[in-house]
């Protein structure tokens, strides 16, 4: 039985940083992809956007204005038969304070990948200058970022 799965991701814009982008590897794959998840049985958008930064940046952040959500058909990567529907939106931290990040893409340690159905994450900033929609994995985020350049 396919299933639709709703995801939602945050663009943390800062003017000194950049882009915040999460570098993942998932199942042997590495992906960057930006900050955000799926949406769990009884919540809103806009709060599984709060709770899936926080829990994947430590940030405690506002929701902003919408940016976008898929108009095409995108099937999953992860579940064969499955579709994937994504929605966007600005997001805004109360504090940038608890944010770890490296900067380096895939900087991973060797521990972190040992295991090739595992999954590890870590965020890093994509400073505007050298943002591309290359950067991103996703083909999603591709658009979101493309979009967003015509706008900066």
């Amino acid at each position: 039985m396919s299933h639709i799965t709703v995801r939602v991701y945050g663009v943390l814009l800062d003017p000194t940083n950049g882009l915040l982008v999460s570098d993942e590897f998932i199942r042997g794959d590495f992906f960057t992809k930006l900050p955000g998840g799926g949406l769990e049985f009884g919540e809103g958008t806009r709060d599984c956007l709060v709770r899936e930064f926080k829990e994947e940046t430590g940030l405690d952040v506002t929701v902003g204005a919408h940016i976008y959500t898929t108009d095409f058909y995108q099937p999953s990567a992860f579940r064969a038969g499955d579709q994937i529907l994504s929605i966007y939106y600005y997001v805004h931290p109360i504090s940038l304070e608890p944010l770890q990040t490296r900067a380096t893409a895939f900087d991973f340690r060797p521990d972190e990948i040992a295991d090739t159905n595992g999954q590890a994450e870590y965020t890093r900033w994509i400073p505007l200058n050298m943002l591309s929609d290359e950067a991103m994995s996703l083909p999603i985020d591709k658009i979101v970022v493309a979009s967003l350049l015509k706008t900066l």
